[in-house]
């Protein structure tokens, strides 16, 4: 074989080594993360409803009004630490009675009712609220999905660094068995979104209808990640 030709030969091999080895060394990995925060809730947004009823319109209505004065009056110590507060929602309806015996002409009935709504942000006053509305003939109903914390927003964040956090520490174990090293970040999708998951529903004594406890919650995330394999 001729010098030149040993050469050109020699110059081939080095490629190819040099292609395979890149083919070999070179790649990525696809992996998912997870992360999740636990916490207790510390806020609550709260509905009541003061209902009347009479014969006559304006005694429904008038009826209505002394509920809400009495209402007004026994939250007012607690009126500046209530967070969105509204009683502006008022319906004036009539319904029908049902009949008592077969024949009787059905009767209707004058219904006036309004709707409070707000939020708080100290739950210590939770059960002095549900206890003042009873007194004066408010319903309400008391709901896992009421309760929420002030700074979700904060833990919604703190669950997905988790869960970025555990897509890399999956990609450096993988990485570290085929002797690699985990690199950059080629492509990262986060799954869906962060709802809170109720661990334990709230508790209630049945006798005087107040909370005695409320179960911790759960924000968790998800991501989906491609990794260089360096």
């Amino acid at each position: 074989m001729s010098k030149r030709m040993h050469t050109l030969a020699l110059a081939a091999s080095l490629i190819t080594a040099s292609a395979f080895s890149t083919t070999v060394l070179a790649g990525e990995v696809s992996l998912s993360g997870e992360g999740s925060v636990r916490y207790a809730p510390d806020s609550a947004r709260l509905q009541f409803t003061a209902n009347a009823e009479h014969n006559l319109p304006e005694k429904a209505s008038e009826r209505l009004t002394e509920t809400m004065e009495q209402w007004r009056a026994a939250i007012d110590t607690m009126r500046d630490r209530l967070v969105d507060y509204s009683d502006a929602n008022i319906n004036l309806y009539t319904r029908t009675l049902p009949v008592q015996e077969r024949g009787q002409e059905p009767q209707q009935v004058a219904v006036a009712s309004q709707t409070v709504s707000f939020s708080i942000n100290d739950l210590e006053l939770l059960n002095s609220l549900l206890e003042q509305a009873q007194k004066v003939g408010l319903q309400y109903h008391l709901g896992e999905h009421q309760f929420f914390h002030s700074d979700e927003e904060s833990l919604q964040r703190q669950a997905l660094a988790r869960a970025i956090e555990d897509a890399r520490s999956r990609c450096e174990f993988v990485a570290q068995q085929l002797d690699m090293d985990c690199g950059e970040v080629v492509t990262i999708n986060i799954n869906g979104g962060h709802r809170p998951v109720p661990m334990m529903m709230a508790e209630a004594r049945a006798s005087s209808d107040k909370v005695s406890s409320i179960g911790p919650r759960e924000i968790q995330a998800s991501v989906s990640a491609t990794f260089k394999l360096d």
